[in-house]
């Protein structure tokens, strides 16, 4: 992937959609979001569906947090208690899970408690919540290696084949660290987030704006030693979901630091993905595949990707013309998701089907992702009105 492509042409069609055509879609979501919580009212969806259907999990999985997420959105959306009653519930399922320490042992847990917890305090003033949150927070900078100066993403932090490794997916989980700073006043969790997204800016993203999606530094000497993928085609090429972690997260890293680099580096990547597009705007869940053919599409790494335009865009002045291109994007984006890939009303209980969880191991391959269902609800929030995300 030698190509050094850093300009995107605009979307063709410019148009913002119809406020009635947006409420259309948050509609037909919320509708299926309804048809969950009969299941999902004590349990969690699982991490990807079989056949359509997603199982139900206790609290023990990294992508726990997305349901609870997709509560407090839902609830914002209408006021209706129903939403806000089993998300308000949840809130107990992970304070425990923090304070019994299940299955915490890895970077996700701002994927866990910034949807949960954090939201939840946000929300509802729980004070309980915000404790959960710091909790989590503390864990997560447990994993910071302060001489490879990043988050270890997976594994015992003793073990040789684990250390140093971090992946482009922590760019999500990073902002609970700087909520943890804002609230507690405590430094040292911004500093950490600091020095991996400076790392990762640094190593995980090549010069053609491609992305590794994990990469190894040496604990001893904090010097480089080689990137790799863990869910990619291949160690040369940029997965999908990584590249769409890395449009949002640096863009996210630009709302919390003000360092215009990465604002920079988040067009960058923007620029790298959108022109490695299908004709309707899903992308395969690898871009080294840029064509339908026989390959499969990723709605959730779309989705994601749509999340991080519209946080792009709204990041850029008004005079910059790209503004409009990525809001452009990320509108054609959510409409192709909302008529094409939404979920039939009978005989599933998702949003989005058609993603990836994990095309090497065959797992959640043409299946719904509870993270992709997350980020669709988020990215029809943003059309719909102005919001502050929750990784804010």
């Amino acid at each position: 992937m030698s190509e050094i492509t850093f300009e995107v042409l605009p979307h063709r069609a410019l148009e913002r959609p119809r406020p009635d055509l947006i409420d259309a879609w948050i509609t037909a979501a919320l509708a299926r979001v309804d048809r969950m919580l009969p299941q999902f009212d004590t349990h969690f969806p699982a991490p990807s569906s079989e056949s359509s259907i997603y199982g139900p999990i206790d609290n023990v999985e990294w992508t726990n947090g997305f349901w609870t997420g997709m509560l407090w959105i839902s609830w914002e959306f209408t006021g209706a208690d129903k939403y806000r009653k089993i998300a308000v519930q949840n809130l107990a399922s992970f304070a425990n899970r923090i304070d019994k320490r299940i299955n915490v042992d890895h970077h996700d847990l701002g994927f866990l408690y910034t949807l949960s917890s954090c939201a939840g305090h946000r929300l509802t003033g729980d004070p309980n919540a915000r404790d959960a949150g710091v909790a989590a927070a503390v864990q997560l900078l447990a994993r910071f290696d302060p001489v490879a100066k990043v988050i270890q993403a997976w594994g015992d932090m003793d073990v040789p084949a684990e250390r140093g490794r971090m992946i482009i997916d922590c760019n999500l989980n990073v902002p609970l660290l700087y909520w943890a700073t804002r609230e507690t006043g405590d430094p040292r969790f911004a500093a950490a987030a600091d020095q991996h997204l400076e790392q990762a800016a640094r190593l995980l993203v090549r010069p053609d704006a491609s992305t590794f999606h994990t990469y190894y530094v040496d604990t001893v000497t904090g010097e480089p030693r080689h990137g790799s993928t863990h869910q990619g085609y291949s160690d040369d090429s940029s997965w999908a979901r990584g590249q769409a972690w890395g449009i949002y997260g640096f863009a996210l890293a630009w709302r919390h630091t003000g360092k215009q680099h990465y604002l920079d580096l988040a067009s960058r990547l923007a620029n790298h993905f959108l022109n490695r597009l299908p004709e309707d705007g899903i992308c395969c869940w690898d871009l080294i595949f840029t064509q339908n053919e026989g390959v499969d599409r990723d709605s959730s790494a779309a989705a994601i990707a749509a999340c991080g335009l519209l946080e792009l865009a709204q990041a850029l002045p008004l005079s910059d013309a790209l503004r409009e291109t990525y809001e452009a994007w990320a509108v054609a984006i959510v409409k192709t998701l909302s008529e094409d890939y939404l979920a039939p009303v009978e005989g599933s209980n998702a949003l989005l089907l058609h993603g990836v969880y994990h095309m090497p191991n065959k797992a959640g391959v043409d299946e719904a992702c509870i993270w992709g269902d997350y980020f669709y609800l988020e990215a029809l929030m943003r059309l719909n009105r102005p919001w502050s995300p929750y990784w804010a």
